[in-house]
């Protein structure tokens, strides 16, 4: 359990796969429950207020939310077989399903929401069928701009929300209450830090409420009537399988936001790996991101069988285990256990569902500025150069202008049905669709596939051989290359060579990439992480064959960087090795 100062994480106390005292990995869970429950809840509440749906199908869609989210992060904590991540990933309600299920509701009620939901699961289970296939044109400047577009939809409907008078005027108390849970919420995650941050939307929704109740917004009748423990009373609405032009037209949105959602889901599932190993070198695992990608599809299945407001993977679950060093599954089971013993605590949830309608409306603003922060900070994170920043400017510009009628208002109205009359379709379609371009004019890279295994290397000898006469590469580069690919292709056929699996095809690439060449490795997956092999080496740990340990040492020196991405479909390893001289092109 102790690790080096060389390779270790000393703050981990337990990895997913060892075993803590029960008593640590409860308290451990609750804290995560605690600390996410009020997301959950509030997520589904603004949305089901917003739309103007009655109290019994939102206490519904409230409880089946929760239980969703318990039942979906004890899956992923499990990992049976291509589902779950086998790490502590918690599940929630995403914000980024806010605008469109505020519109499924409103035209065409829970049943509407329903279909579209389980329509939209397809997507996760989908991207972590091929996850590999996908992620070229699943870019930051994609998906943070459609996180963008979320609040220019969404902000119609706060004002809704502060609209609670008999005539649409608001009511007394209606602004003061909403003005003090924004500027509470606001200064808190300003200003505040550790736990007070991380409470700040409990505390400025509690705060709000209190303002509230003296004006006679808060239903403190309902709190009282409702029992302490009772059996859930489920309302599911069924689906609308008539399939008319309100599904056709809310149908983009949903599949854009379900592909946000799944990234987020991804990269929770990246992040949590960091946080969760005692060896900081290990290469991320793949195959457990995409179980947590089916275990999102499950829940999002779930959830649209329930007609509630679909989710994806939250970080809170990231950061809580940096801090407590505590990674084992059994915390993530905890927390899901919690989540669905609240569902059955009809009280304590009618105390949530009193919570005025202007109160909700501060909340929404905030997580209608974090959502666009969030959005900016995936773009920027992916890298914001000129062709990024076109595709971005273009899409943004693109997405607020259809969605306020600046261009073209009767033409984008009328088009589909109104589906670019939405923020979100007409700008992530126009990033789709700069990025699809993009990809379509960059150079290709010169490409070859063959057989895979010892008796390739002819014949990638040759192909590397042309690829550095037209690039311009000299003998020493060229050389360098075709030691490179030799090693990597040892060190990824191993001893096993010799077995049916030698059969699998190869592809192979090679480009040009800023001082670089770049050599891909495209085949069938093999038990062991390439990059994970080559981390040991560096700290000394012998746990290879002879055989292949000699390739590794000479791929670790040929090359400047070594990727291996393993998938349950495909193992993809991308070798760069450095560019130091060039000559002119061959004639």
């Amino acid at each position: 359990m102790n690790a080096t100062a060389a390779d270790g994480r000393a703050g981990v106390r337990y990895q997913p796969d060892e075993k803590p005292p029960t008593p640590l990995a409860l308290g451990v869970g609750l804290q995560l429950t605690v600390l996410n429950i009020a997301a959950i809840v509030l997520i589904p509440l603004v949305v089901m207020r917003a739309a103007g749906v009655g109290e019994e199908y939102l206490s519904w869609a409230v409880l089946a939310s929760v239980t969703v989210c318990g039942l979906a992060t004890m899956l992923q904590a499990v990992r049976a077989g291509r589902f779950g991540a086998g790490h502590v990933i918690l599940m929630g309600t995403s914000g980024a399903f806010i605008p469109a299920s505020i519109m499924a509701l409103t035209v065409g009620g829970p049943s509407l929401l329903a279909t579209l939901v389980v329509v939209a699961a397809f997507i996760p289970l989908l991207l972590s069928w091929r996850l590999s296939l996908f992620q070229r044109i699943l870019t930051s400047s994609v998906s943070g701009t459609v996180i963008m577009l979320i609040p220019v939809t969404v902000l119609p409907f706060v004002s809704g929300l502060l609209a609670t008078g008999p005539n649409g005027g608001a009511l007394p108390g209606a602004p003061l209450s909403f003005l003090v849970t924004l500027v509470l919420i606001g200064c808190l995650a300003l200003r505040g830090a550790g736990a007070l941050r991380l409470w700040a939307p409990v505390i400025g929704v509690i705060a709000g409420t209190a303002v509230a109740a003296p004006y006679g917004l808060y239903e403190v009748e309902r709190i009282a009537a409702a029992e302490w423990v009772a059996l859930p009373d489920p309302r599911p609405p069924g689906f609308d399988l008539e399939f008319g032009p309100s599904f056709w037209t809310l149908l983009p949105s949903f599949l854009l936001v379900a592909v946000i959602a799944a990234i987020r889901t991804l990269s929770s599932a990246v992040a949590v790996q960091r946080v969760s190993w005692r060896r900081a070198s290990r290469a991320t695992d793949f195959r457990a991101v995409q179980g947590a990608l089916a275990t999102d599809g499950v829940a999002n299945l779930l959830a649209g069988c329930a007609g509630t407001v679909p989710g994806s993977a939250t970080t809170t679950s990231v950061s809580l285990t940096q801090l407590t060093g505590v990674a084992a599954r059994g915390v993530g089971l905890a927390a899901g256990a919690a989540f669905i013993a609240f569902a059955f605590l009809p009280k304590a949830f009618a105390i949530v569902l009193a919570i005025p309608d202007p109160v909700f409306a501060g909340y929404l603003a905030i997580l209608l500025a974090m959502l666009f922060a969030i959005g900016l900070k995936i773009v920027l994170q992916g890298g914001l150069d000129v062709r990024n920043g076109i595709v971005v400017g273009l899409a943004f510009l693109t997405g607020v202008s259809c969605q306020f009628g600046l261009i073209l208002p009767e033409q984008v109205s009328s088009f589909a049905g109104g589906l670019l009359a939405n923020g979100m379709n007409a700008g992530g379609f126009t990033a789709i669709a700069l990025t699809f371009f993009l990809r379509l004019t960059e150079p290709r890279p010169a490409r070859i596939e063959t057989e895979f295994g010892p008796s390739a290397l002819p014949h990638i000898r040759a192909f590397l051989g042309t690829f550095a006469a037209k690039a311009g590469l000299d003998e020493g580069i060229a050389d360098r290359l075709d030691a490179a690919a030799e090693e990597a292709l040892l060190s990824l056929t191993g001893p096993e060579s010799g077995d049916g699996r030698s059969r699998r095809r190869l592809v192979m690439s090679a480009r040009r990439d800023k001082g670089e060449v770049a050599l891909e490795f495209v085949v069938a997956p093999r038990e062991g992480n390439l990059q994970n092999r080559l981390a040991l080496l560096s700290g000394g740990v012998e746990e290879t064959s002879a055989d292949s340990e000699v390739s590794l040492r000479l791929l670790r020196h040929l090359a400047s960087s070594v990727r291996h991405r393993q998938y349950h479909d495909t193992d993809i390893v991308t070798v760069r090795v450095t560019v130091s001289g060039t000559r002119g092109p061959a004639a």
